[in-house]
């Protein structure tokens, strides 16, 4: 029989220390070692115990869940899902545990702990076993991606298009704060929920030299600023005259994801053909993998982050194994990447 993964769960809520527990055990692939009701027992028990997964409050006495994040980040990396509430402040918050390294986040009910918080189980138990599968490193080992030099080009005619997932805020994170004022327009599907999406854009928006922004319907993509797919919205390029446009759609999800990183790709390659480059980044699940084929096959350069670099090289991999990724890189070489695509091609666009 295949080993349990041990989880620890870290909630100053008694309620929850009773219900997270029996929620993951019921999988029968996950056992809880030890609750505790705040860091510093949490510390004890981690030591002690040397769980695979923790789930941890965002908010705690004594010490916050983010404050207790980046020790266990710094001193002892172990795959954390955090446990969030779905609110303005509570985005902000988990937003920062995930630049700092955590897995994933489950959205707390505001309402009815007890009575909601068991539909979740589902969601809960597959993070809790992404997590354990994730590649943790260390705050002080992580690869800094070098920030690449403007670039000299001729036209705004190509789009970047990126689709990532879990581990993907941190990634985003890093790239996008590589990439200089006049990088080509860009367009971005990350699985994320819709109270989530626009303090994520803003966030970025801060720590970037290009405009970063919740992309809306009908916005012109132009060279230096990115658009990040609204939470429980398709984003879709489409051809407007001379320009490339926003497109957002209520469509039905598309493999259980709205935004669907395979949408946006689709779209991508329809509207521009050889004109755009894909990214596919960290990620569970194959979401982006058919999508990032069309653009290879409609001649966009493609790329993909690799393995070792990957949070979850669950995506990448997806579509490497299709014939999706022209070529495979680290994570701190993909912006240097972009551009060199770009300076190469000057007018010489396939379209």
């Amino acid at each position: 029989m295949a080993q349990k993964i041990r989880a620890l769960v870290v909630d100053d809520s008694a309620l929850m220390r009773m219900l997270i527990p029996s929620m993951l055990e019921s999988s029968g692939e996950i056992e809880v070692v030890g609750a505790a009701s705040n860091p510093h027992a949490a510390r004890a028990m981690i030591k002690e115990l040397s769980p695979d997964v923790i789930t941890l409050d965002v908010e705690m006495p004594r010490m916050d869940g983010i404050s207790f994040l980046e020790k266990i980040m710094t001193l002892r990396p172990t795959p954390v899902v955090m446990v969030s509430s779905l609110t303005q402040e509570g985005a902000d918050v988990t937003l920062r545990a995930l630049e700092l390294g955590a897995i994933d986040f489950i959205g707390k009910p505001v309402m009815d702990l007890e009575r909601n918080m068991p539909a979740l189980s589902g969601e809960l138990i597959d993070k809790v076993k992404t997590a354990a599968a994730s590649q943790v490193r260390a705050a002080n080992r992580r690869v800094a991606v070098q920030k690449a030099a403007p670039v000299s080009f001729d036209t705004t005619e190509c789009i970047v298009a990126m689709g990532a997932s879990t581990g993907g805020v941190e990634t985003l994170g890093r790239l996008l704060a590589a990439l200089p004022p006049n990088a080509p327009g860009t367009v971005i599907a990350q699985h994320m929920p819709p109270q989530f999406t626009k303090q994520f854009a803003d966030r970025l928006n801060r720590n970037c030299a290009i405009t970063v922004s919740e992309a809306s319907d009908g916005q012109r993509i132009r060279t230096g600023h990115v658009f990040i797919a609204p939470g429980d919205r398709h984003l879709t390029v489409k051809r407007s005259g001379a320009d490339y446009v926003c497109r957002l759609t209520d469509d039905p999800p598309v493999s259980g994801h709205r935004p669907s990183v395979d949408v946006l790709f689709e779209s991508v390659a329809k509207a521009c053909r050889g004109a755009a480059i894909g990214v596919i980044l960290t990620g569970m699940g194959k979401d982006g993998a058919t999508g990032l084929k069309a653009m290879r096959d409609a001649g966009a350069d493609t790329l993909g982050q690799d393995e070792a670099s990957s949070l979850v090289y669950g995506m990448p991999k997806a579509a490497f194994d299709i014939g999706g990724v022209e070529r495979q890189l680290p994570e701190a070489k993909i912006p240097e990447a972009i551009l060199r695509i770009v300076s190469e091609r000057g007018n010489v666009l396939r379209i």
